[in-house]
């Protein structure tokens, strides 16, 4: 084989199986033979992450070498001929599969990954019935005392996707490899509990982990006891990424719109009221832009940042405690959503607050550790009691035992129920800085916004910036999504080399799309179909401002008075604070 750097720009041609395929010079081998369409196996490889090749699982044969080649890690070259299927390959990859498996705990129909795990499924492709080595897993106890993310590490396969995720894409650094040889593990500093690490709990680790060895804490007991207590009223929001990603876990494409049957679904479950966390997001807009602008018409620091996203509010607090001045003081949709419910709703309604469970669906695990901080409970409750994810919904859904793909679409309740299309494009990334964009220049000019669309913010770029013009004053705005993306705006705010004056940061690759707590198996090809279903939302929506909410306009009539007002604050502001690692 040549050792020349590949050309991306030159085509060769080389067989898979005998099967002739022309691609860039770049191309993995592993792409080539899709192209062919072979599948070739793989563990440790994942189409987002750098490629590790620590497991050998997608080895194949080179004819006239003798040694097998990972298809993960090695790109083609002109002339070469693989072959995937040959008895030696097979019997080679089984070997891999056994020598995994037989450290690994063998109790499949316990596990949170049971039939949506990759390595189960390998088994099961390559026929591992009768057991090779003696079944001698590791005893670890799983770590759960946080909370939110539970590390079940007698089950990791060390692939290295978590820690690269982590490191690399993340740059929290909570978890990383350790040791070599037998020796070798994924696990934290020094050993230390999750809570004890710089985790933010943005759950990415879980999103890409092939096995049940990362997985939320799993709080739908404490929701069905909830539901099954007559002298509860049990209401629920839901996110707007949810219901993009909802219908994955029930055998439909990506990006399904599945609004309708899950509000059904909600209902079936027993849900005294489905809400909407939109209407929640439609208030934090007029919060948020309010904020926006009293700072730029005073000598308040700037940027603004927005603060929507509690895995990128752990980061900031962790990692850059020196900016938390410029962070907005809006609490999450989610938790001014928790603190009205138990104030503006049991006005509303004529229910004793004291009666009221406030339950959330996420696409996100470290929403599970914003609704448990100390803070959150301006109420004079806790804002919000349970926290779900999407796929902790869809397990209460499969426990149910409905049809959920035939049930007819049902509507959200009022009051808390009635939303924009600014509200809704929260789930994506751009989608805050676009809602605030179209109310602030509403009240800045007085003037009705006709092109509501400010394209400039969205996409899955990891860094976008653009200019707006608000009545003749230039606002210069950035956004960031996944937390290294997010370091690059950071740094040049800390050196005091930007004139921006707002930006949108999200803690997951993608915005809220590409969650912690979505369905497993996201990809950067999943969260393209689901942002398109979340702008494909915003257009159909009749309302598509914040600010004209009708339903948000009474809440400010009725019971907060304007935004920003003294009782805004109370219960809709908060405030955040370094967080010191000991």
């Amino acid at each position: 084989m040549a050792h020349h750097a590949a050309d991306p720009n030159k085509i060769v041609t080389v067989t898979i199986n005998d099967i002739p395929v022309s691609c860039p010079e770049t191309t993995l081998i592993l792409d080539a033979a899709k192209m062919a369409g072979i599948d070739i196996p793989v563990l440790c490889y994942h189409p987002d992450l750098k490629v590790r090749a620590t497991c050998r699982i997608c080895i194949v044969e080179v004819k006239g070498q003798k040694k097998f080649k990972t298809a993960c890690s090695n790109e083609v070259w002109d002339g070469a001929e693989f072959i995937t299927n040959s008895p030696a390959i097979r019997q080679a990859r089984k070997d891999i599969l056994e020598l995994i498996l037989a450290e690994h705990p063998q109790e499949c129909l316990q596990c949170i990954r049971n039939t949506k795990c990759e390595l189960q499924q390998l088994a099961r492709d390559f026929g591992v019935s009768q057991p090779l080595f003696a079944n001698k897993p590791k005893q670890i106890p799983p770590e759960d005392a946080n909370g939110v993310i539970v590390r079940d590490m007698a089950k990791c396969v060390k692939c290295g996707r978590c820690a690269e995720m982590c490191q690399e894409v993340q740059t929290v650094g909570a978890i990383n490899t350790a040791h070599r040889s037998v020796d070798y593990e994924i696990t934290t500093a020094f050993d230390r509990p999750l809570q004890d690490s710089t985790c933010v709990y943005c759950g990415q680790c879980i999103s890409v982990c092939p096995v049940g060895a990362l997985y939320e804490q799993d709080d739908t007991e404490k929701v069905w006891q909830a539901i099954g207590d007559t002298g509860k009223h049990v209401v629920v929001q839901v996110a707007p990424a949810v219901r993009v990603a909802l219908g994955e876990e029930f055998g439909l494409p990506p990006g399904s719109i599945t609004i309708g049957k899950m509000i059904a679904a909600l209902r079936r479950l027993g849900f005294d009221k489905i809400f909407d966390t939109n209407f929640a997001a439609d208030v934090t807009i007029l919060e948020e832009s309010h904020e926006l602008l009293a700072r730029m018409n005073s000598e308040a620091v700037l940027p603004l940042i927005t603060s929507c996203s509690p895995g990128w509010i752990n980061f900031v607090e962790t990692f850059y405690p020196e900016l938390l001045p410029h962070v907005s003081s809006c609490k999450s949709p989610q938790q001014m959503f928790g603190a009205l419910v138990k104030t503006y709703y049991p006005k509303v309604a004529g229910i004793d607050a004291a009666n009221i469970i406030s339950v959330s669906v996420m696409p996100c695990t470290a929403k599970k550790h914003e609704s448990a901080r100390p803070e959150m409970n301006s109420s004079g409750y806790r804002d919000v009691d349970i926290v779900l994810t999407t796929r902790e919904l869809a397990r209460m859904i499969k426990q149910a035992g409905f049809d959920f793909n035939n049930l007819v679409g049902e509507a959200f309740d009022a009051p808390l129920g009635i939303s924009t299309g600014a509200a809704v494009i929260f789930g994506a990334s751009g989608g805050v800085m676009e809602a605030a964009l179209r109310t602030a220049y509403e009240v800045v000019t007085g003037i009705d916004l006709a092109n509501v669309e400010f394209t400039a913010a969205r996409g899955l770029t990891g860094v976008k910036e653009a200019e707006v013009d608000l009545a003749g004053k230039k606002v210069k705005v950035a956004i960031a999504n996944g937390l290294k993306n997010a370091r690059v705006i950071l740094d040049k705010i800390k050196a005091g080399q930007c004139d921006y004056h707002f930006v949108e940061i999200m803690c997951c690759p993608g915005g809220c799309i590409g969650g912690g707590g979505q369905p497993w198996g996201t990809t950067t090809a999943t969260k393209e179909a689901r942002l398109n279903s979340i702008y494909q939302l915003d257009r159909e929506m009749p309302i598509r401002k914040s600010h004209k909410n009708p339903a948000v306009k009474a809440l400010y009539k009725e019971f907060l008075e304007k935004p920003l007002s003294r009782k805004a604050h109370e219960l809709l502001h908060t405030h955040y604070v370094p967080k010191v690692n000991s």
